[in-house]
């Protein structure tokens, strides 16, 4: 008799177990098609150390990474990608931010290119007061008559070819710029065909700055480039000729 009674609270139990697994299974499958994080932060509330609640906490940590990086984007500004990267220094798309972080300060560096040649300009028209003695007494030497300068003593500043733009800065070394080269012809191959990337270091005082680039384009061609990427949410800077 207390045989009997007892294999028959051992099946109970049995019974209430699989009950219990069968209807968590059930809830798990109804919250995976649901896929919001009300749906995985309340199934987590009922079964806080069930059999899927390793897998419900995941998704719930993806999917505010997911929102919080759509975000960042939709703002496309330094300051919400350096937002994000605070909040998600190890996520999916760290990488990602540190590459646009990286892009919009390069960006918005001064070039002291061309202000550089002005003033090698100006220095090249002021000649010292000593020179200046010697260049009348040249004039005056016997010389073959005067004759209008080669066309290529006039040559454009900025010529076909000289654009180009910069598709990631890196500092973790250049095969992380190879790497995103790779990424990028692969999911874009016709905006990228036929082109051929360079790396081009940049040293500061925070160290060495790996940045992906591809020079020789003419104007029309790099802004195209520039257009078709950011159409994608892919940064790109666009390189006047003064700038590499």
């Amino acid at each position: 008799m207390v045989t009997n009674k007892a294999l028959s609270a051992l099946s109970l139990a049995l019974l209430l177990v699989v009950s219990a697994c069968s209807r968590q299974q059930s809830d798990w499958e109804k919250t995976r098609a649901a896929n919001t994080t009300d749906a995985y932060e309340l199934f987590l509330k009922k079964y806080p150390s069930g059999e899927f609640t390793a897998q419900a906490q995941a998704r719930v940590k993806e999917l505010y990474e997911e929102h919080d990086w759509q975000k960042a984007r939709d703002a496309d500004t330094q300051e919400a990608y350096q937002s994000f990267l605070k909040q998600y220094p190890e996520g999916k798309w760290a990488e990602e931010a540190r590459i646009r972080v990286e892009n919009f300060t390069l960006a918005q560096a001064p070039s002291n290119a061309t202000p550089a040649a002005a003033d090698t300009a100006k220095s090249a028209g002021n000649t010292p007061s000593g020179a200046s003695a010697a260049t009348p007494a040249t004039a005056k030497k016997p010389s073959a008559p005067a004759t209008a300068p080669p066309p290529s003593a006039a040559k454009p500043a900025a010529k076909s070819g000289s654009y180009g733009v910069q598709l990631g800065a890196f500092k973790s070394g250049a095969d992380a710029a190879n790497g995103r080269w790779a990424h990028l012809n692969r999911e874009y191959p016709k905006v990228l065909a036929g082109l051929s990337p360079t790396v081009s270091p940049l040293k500061s005082t925070s160290g060495t700055l790996y940045r992906l680039q591809v020079t020789g384009l003419t104007e029309k061609h790099a802004s195209s480039i520039c257009k078709s990427l950011k159409t994608k949410s892919q940064g790109c800077i666009l390189l006047h000729p003064t700038h590499h």
